[in-house]
């Protein structure tokens, strides 16, 4: 593993196949990884060590169905507002952390500013989610997006551009 010029880091082949095996599944026992990747165990814990310090693999995560914790509703939520200073930033990334039930937040190029991935049980719990949102911080404009159905849902990233 080493940085280019541009302080890109260039990942290994063999680093590429932990880190595949990784997604798979964190839990993974350092001589099972070590066998699905080609490598023996000494090495392999050594790269998997060197991919933490690098800041490419953060802290152990389990996947959770939604189901099992009652959150059967997703809702996309596409936010537009007319204040982009610093206090409304602040106050809008204070606003989106109070709320749980929002599990993601990415800030948008274009028409929309943010788009939101809220996860609730229902079209009401939804509501107060909404309502705290609305009520905290000065929105231009909310849309509301129920998802009528997962088809693919994939934390395993690309590691073919590393």
């Amino acid at each position: 593993m080493k940085r280019s010029k541009q302080g890109k880091l260039a990942l290994a082949e063999a680093d590429k196949r932990i880190i595949t095996e990784l997604q798979k599944d964190a839990a993974l026992a350092v001589a099972d990884l070590a066998e699905r990747v080609g490598l023996t165990t000494s090495p392999c814990w050594r790269r998997v060590q060197r991919l933490k310090e690098a800041g490419v693999l953060g802290p152990l995560s389990h996947t959770i169905d939604p189901a099992a914790l009652n959150l059967s509703l997703t809702v996309f939520v596409a936010v537009r507002t007319a204040a982009h200073y610093a206090q409304w930033l602040a106050d809008f990334h204070a606003a989106v952390d109070r709320i749980p039930e929002i599990v993601t937040v990415h800030r948008l190029a274009g028409q929309i500013d943010y788009l939101l991935k809220v996860m609730v049980p229902s079209i009401e719990a939804y509501d107060a989610v909404y309502k705290r949102l609305t009520e905290s911080v000065d929105i231009t404009e909310v849309t509301s997006m129920i998802s009528m159905e997962t088809i693919r849902d994939s934390r395993q990233l690309p590691v073919t551009y590393a």
